[in-house]
């Protein structure tokens, strides 16, 4: 019961993450991690940390896979474009 548990929010935070796109005009900016920052992360975006990709790392952290997939992969959101 305990792992059915573990799988069933492990699954939640991999299909729902904290960090969410933005669309301006017709592009779209996905959120980007330590991992992909030089393949993700726009220049023209300002980007901040998720509140609530942290705590789900916090949350999680006992599991060890859900941080590194944060950290790595979903840690910053876009915000707004600069100008």
């Amino acid at each position: 019961m305990k792992r059915s548990i573990i799988a069933l929010c492990l699954t939640a935070l991999f299909l729902a993450g904290c960090a969410h796109p933005v669309k301006q005009g017709s592009e779209r900016y996905l959120p980007y991690g330590l991992a992909n920052e030089e393949t993700k992360k726009n220049t023209n975006i300002k980007y901040e940390m998720s509140l609530g990709s942290v705590i789900f790392a916090i949350v999680f952290s006992e599991t060890i896979i859900a941080p590194v997939y944060i950290v790595g992969w979903d840690l910053y959101q876009p915000v707004v474009e600069k100008k």
